[in-house]
């Protein structure tokens, strides 16, 4: 995912004829394909040719820390509801820069809710490596498991549902102590970009089984974005939007 302080590079089968898969030449995973953004794409983006290539969900950028939103989150979000894709909002975080709690209510006040619509996913936690300082923010494990905890349960008191959280191995392991405590209630999306797609998601942390979503390549073809795929069919994807 991408901090507007950086561009930041980070280190079960689904029905082929039901959906198109002319995403270009790169393999693509088996699972729904789909793909996240922020306002390093353009504002126009061209969501009903990522629609007509085969994506079917989008997660769009809506805020970042304690003051920041998304300049074409709006724009975004109104384009993919036209092309006909399942989307959502996520949520950078900035541990070291307000409670866990403040940030849920920012992310939820300017665009991270929930309905139960059937095309509007739960908001995500996008919590990963500091794009400007110390990797953890400078919280102990135990200090930034307590903080998720905060975002966790805020945002779940206020929609009825558990935000995903994205992250990567190497992150998490380090940042939490490879906490297991949101495996059972917190869809994981999983950041990994193996040198072939055969290479898989490698270890899954946290306690989670596997990963709901996997974020296998930060290029997307047309009007870029970083590349993902829902580990699943298109039924299950519509399930994790209507809860």
């Amino acid at each position: 995912m991408k901090s507007s302080l950086i561009l930041c590079s980070l280190a079960l089968s689904f029905l082929a004829n039901a959906i198109p898969t002319s995403l270009g030449k790169r393999a693509v995973p088996p699972g729904v394909p789909g793909f996240d953004i922020s306002h390093y794409q353009t504002e126009n983006y061209d969501f009903k040719s990522a629609y007509n290539n085969g994506a079917r969900f989008v997660i769009i950028k809506a805020t970042e820390g304690t003051t920041i939103t998304d300049a074409y989150f709006s724009s975004h979000y109104t384009g993919a509801t036209s092309a006909g894709l399942i989307r959502g909002g996520y949520h950078f975080a900035h541990p070291n820069s307000g409670s866990g709690s403040t940030q849920a209510n920012f992310f939820l006040a300017h665009g991270g809710g929930w309905s139960g619509d059937g095309i509007t996913l739960p908001g995500m936690l996008d919590i990963e490596y500091n794009p400007s300082g110390a990797t953890c923010y400078g919280l102990t494990p135990s200090a930034m498991v307590t903080w998720i905890s905060d975002f966790v349960s805020t945002y779940h008191t206020k929609t009825g549902r558990y935000p995903l959280i994205y992250s990567t191995n190497g992150w998490w392991s380090e940042c939490t102590g490879n906490s297991a405590k949101f495996s059972s209630t917190c869809p994981l999306v999983l950041a990994r970009y193996p040198a072939s797609i055969g290479d898989g998601v490698g270890t899954v942390p946290g306690g989670w089984g596997y990963e709901t979503i996997w974020q296998y390549a930060d290029s997307y073809g047309g009007d870029g974005g970083d590349a993902d795929v829902f580990n699943g069919d298109l039924a299950g994807l519509k399930k994790l939007a209507s809860g």
